[in-house]
This record gives C-alpha cells, structure tokens and sequence, in this order.
C-alpha cells in the first residue's frame, strides 16, 4: 500500500482554445519512503515508468514546505541526476547524498522528496493542449547513528491516551522515542468493533500528536483500546492493538 499523495501540481497551457486530453502519472517511486542512515554516503532509490510514453522526471528535497520548487527548497540533500528522460518501461536509478549541514544527533529530521513527472507534448499540427504533470512527494528520514532503542519497535514505547476535545473524542500519543512513528489509520476499540478510524498520520521524536476520533463524540462503554495501523521503514503495515493510559 502506497502511502505518498499524488498532486496535480502544475500545467502548461497553450494559448487559444484548449484541448484537455487524458493525463495519467506513470512514473512510480520504488519506495514509500527514504530511510538515510548518516553514516552513509549516499542512498538511492528506484524510478519505474510503468506508461506506454516517455515521461520527463524532476526530483528534489525540502525540508517540509509542499509547495517548493527545485529553486525554493531547502534541504541539505542533492540528488543526482536531478532530472532524466525515462523510456516506457524502464527504471532509472538516483542517487540522494546528505551535504553535510548540522542536523539534530539525537533523533531523526524529517525531509520530503518530490517527484515531478511531466509528460510528453502530443497533439501535432499545431493543435492546442493542456498539458498536465503530476508531483509526488514521499517522506525521508535522516538518522543519526547511535539513537537509542529500535526503529522498529519504536511503536511500542509510545503513550496512547483517550481525551476530549472541541471536536469530540481523541486519540493522543506521545512519543518518548528518537524516530518517527507513522500510521495508515488510527482508531478505537470498543467491545470488538473499531470505531472512529481515520486516515494516517504521524508523530514525531519526543513529541506528541492528536488523532480525531471521527463520529465519537462520547465515551463507549466499556474497556477500550486503541486500533493503530503502523507503517515500518519498509513500508509494511503493522496492525496493533495499544492500552490506553487514565
């Protein structure tokens, strides 16, 4: 399961009357996500063009801000080769490299990578088009050497606790790891039903976050618990179960 946001980010337009035709992203990212262990010099990651036309591929880094450019960003990560040609049916391998900039030794920093996909002119004989290209943007995490305890057990060291806010019912966590937890879904359990599950998140190192309960707006009898789906460094999804503190 795909965990990054396809946008519909850009479009160049023709001048006259335009013609939309059918625009379809191709070039998938082999990954959910980027892990970036500081001691290595660099990783790379896999670019598949699954269509049946060439495409055109832009990739940078940022450090957060969805609307960067390759000339706006800021993040101490090059890529090489930044842009590339990718035929149907082939993969193009790109190397990420850390530029050495100070980042925090005890725990991870949360980067974005983003993939702009821009497909070829078609419509000869000076037909008029719109052309559309499509971004993609994947988490990446850069990981200091010697952070305590396991990346992949860090969601079992999180607090979990059921409140009540201004919307209705919540579910917060705290988080007293280095590492990043990611979730595809979070809910409560009552009585053996899910309920309240809502779309992904995450919580970052030594911190906490609020999940929203959706159509909770009381507290069900009973014992409860909390229904989280964890996302590894994999990408696999970890369905688990979690106490709630009182």
């Amino acid at each position: 399961m795909l965990s990054f946001n396809r946008m519909l980010c850009a479009s160049a337009l023709a001048i006259g009357t335009l013609f939309a035709q059918a625009a379809d992203a191709s070039v998938v990212i082999g990954g959910t996500r980027v892990v970036y262990p500081a001691q290595d010099k660099e990783v790379t990651l896999k670019f598949m063009n699954e269509g049946e036309r060439a495409a055109l591929v832009q990739v940078w880094l940022d450090d957060g801000d969805d609307q960067s450019t390759p000339d706006t960003a800021r993040a101490t990560f090059a890529v090489a080769p930044p842009v590339f040609r990718l035929d149907p049916k082939k993969q193009q391998t790109a190397r990420i490299m850390f530029t050495g900039a100070a980042l925090a030794a005890d725990r991870e920093t949360l980067y974005w990578l983003n993939m702009l996909e821009i497909p070829p002119k078609t419509g000869g004989n000076g037909a008029n088009i719109l052309q559309f290209a499509f971004r993609t943007r994947i988490k990446v995490f850069y990981r200091p050497p010697n952070l305590t305890g396991e990346p992949v057990l860090a969601h079992q060291k999180l607090r979990w606790s059921l409140q009540s806010g201004p919307k209705g019912l919540l579910l917060r966590a705290d988080n007293p790891t280095p590492y990043y937890v990611n979730f595809a879904s979070v809910g409560l359990l009552a009585a053996g039903k899910e309920l309240g599950s809502q779309g992904g998140g995450m919580v970052a190192p030594f911190a906490q976050a609020e999940f929203l309960l959706d159509g909770v707006s009381g507290r069900p009898p009973g014992e409860l618990k909390g229904a989280v789906t964890v996302i590894n460094d994999f990408g696999a999804l970890v369905p688990t179960q979690v106490a709630l503190q009182h």
